[in-house]
């Protein structure tokens, strides 16, 4: 195992990227958070949108400044969902969806890539379990991870032998990501999530793998998750 280092965590202001952001740190590491708000927990922290994918760019070459010019690892955990169906979805807000999961990621791991093959280090890409498996009223949600998906196999493919690449494949989790949702979206009372502070083990593993070892992908969800398989 090799040791965490700095980590650049998208997100990292709540639910799994506040998570992972603690789980960094308790196992050694250094993380550096770009998020839209604040983190609680002092950290080193930049704000910015994913949606704007220049000033994603620039929090990150930042960050990097700031951790010296290295960066040992990626967690790209920022999200955000918009439920209806496809033609009762406003525009901007499905484009939105699509901006911050796929494209925010992208643009992130873009901009770190220099920095991780001089350190060999390792991107952790969030997407889930409807990224592999969609249902209804979720279109947008269901587009930008499936795009993920295709994104890191094909960086995976891409970088071999210079960078790691993880997918990370979640399930439900309890966590503040339903709390906008219409009630016929959250899931039911009886819904068996996992716990955020779990799921970032399985992060932390994945960033910890020594340079030419890599875990591909993961899905990680409670046992009776409903959205897999």
């Amino acid at each position: 195992m090799r040791t965490l280092g700095n980590i650049l965590i998208t997100g990292g202001a709540s639910g799994l990227g506040a998570a992972v952001t603690a789980a960094v740190r308790e196992n050694g590491g250094r993380p550096y958070v770009i998020d839209r708000v604040q983190p609680e927990t002092p950290v080193d922290f930049l704000r910015a949108d994913l949606a704007d994918t220049v000033a994603a760019e620039q929090a990150v070459h930042e960050l990097i400044e700031r951790a010296g010019g290295r960066i040992d690892g990626v967690f790209t955990a920022a999200g955000t969902d918009v439920c209806g169906p496809l033609d009762k979805v406003p525009t901007k807000k499905w484009e939105h969806v699509v901006q911050v999961n796929l494209l925010g990621t992208v643009a992130v791991v873009r901009a770190a890539l220099p920095s991780l093959r001089k350190s060999r280090g390792t991107v952790v890409t969030c997407a889930s379990t409807l990224g592999i498996k969609a249902v209804g009223d979720a279109t947008a949600y269901c587009a930008s991870k499936f795009g993920v998906v295709g994104f890191t196999r094909a960086l995976a493919a891409e970088t071999a032998g210079s960078v790691g690449v993880t997918l990370l494949i979640p399930g439900g989790m309890h966590t503040a990501f339903f709390d906008d949702r219409d009630e016929q979206y959250k899931p039911p009372p009886d819904a068996k999530l996992n716990q955020p502070q779990d799921v970032a083990k399985a992060v932390v593993f994945a960033l910890s793998q020594p340079p030419g070892c890599e875990i591909r992908e993961m899905v990680v969800c409670a046992s009776e998750e409903g959205s897999w398989p």
